[in-house]
């Protein structure tokens, strides 16, 4: 990978945009590449759109800023508007299919959009509190930026402490990543 892979994650307060993020750059480290990952939620936590901004590369990443994405995800309706101004004409820009309302607002420049029905599988087939994991295992297939097994790695190292405490919850995890890989299956 010649240039570092930049990548813009946005959704609600509470839905693990962080969590999302760190893991995807503890995977990157886990393979040996540079990760920076700046958060940004300031006042907002609960409530309000939270953002993170992640690079990844195989060399020293220069400088945290960027004005155009390479990955752009957005879990909710407010996070598809904060983040369309990241989207360029090589952008993946990812959302979750049951967002309504925000037709308008998909970003029409970006090379591939990918609309995953993530919160309906989440509720429908695994747990809604995976739902963000379902979107990151789709993202790490379609997009390759790390592999999945690294990131069920960085999983296993970010919630270990409670996957000892409940076994069920590493299986749910892992099974939400490969869930959401199966989903851009087909796409990419």
């Amino acid at each position: 990978m010649a240039k570092a892979v930049k990548i813009v994650l946005a959704g609600e307060g509470g839905q693990g945009v962080q969590s999302v993020a760190e893991i995807i750059a503890e995977a990157a480290n886990e393979e040996g590449r540079e990760a920076l990952y700046i958060p940004n939620f300031g006042v907002e936590q609960r409530g309000g759109v939270s953002v993170a901004y992640l690079q990844i590369g195989d060399q020293a990443i220069g400088s945290p800023k960027f004005l155009t994405a390479d990955i752009v995800i957005a879990l909710s309706d407010r996070a598809v508007y904060r983040t369309r101004k990241y989207v360029g004409p090589e952008t993946v820009f990812v959302y979750d299919a049951g967002i309504e309302g925000v037709e308008d607002a998909i970003p029409k420049n970006a090379r591939k959009v990918l609309a995953i029905p993530a919160l309906q599988v989440a509720n429908e087939e695994l747990n809604p509190r995976v739902f963000n994991v379902i979107i990151m295992g789709a993202v790490v297939k379609a997009t390759r930026v790390v592999s999945e097994e690294r990131a069920k790695d960085a999983i296993e190292k970010k919630l270990g402490y409670k996957f000892e405490k409940n076994p069920e919850l590493r299986d749910l995890n892992f099974k939400a990543i490969d869930r959401g890989a199966e989903l851009v299956a087909g796409l990419v």
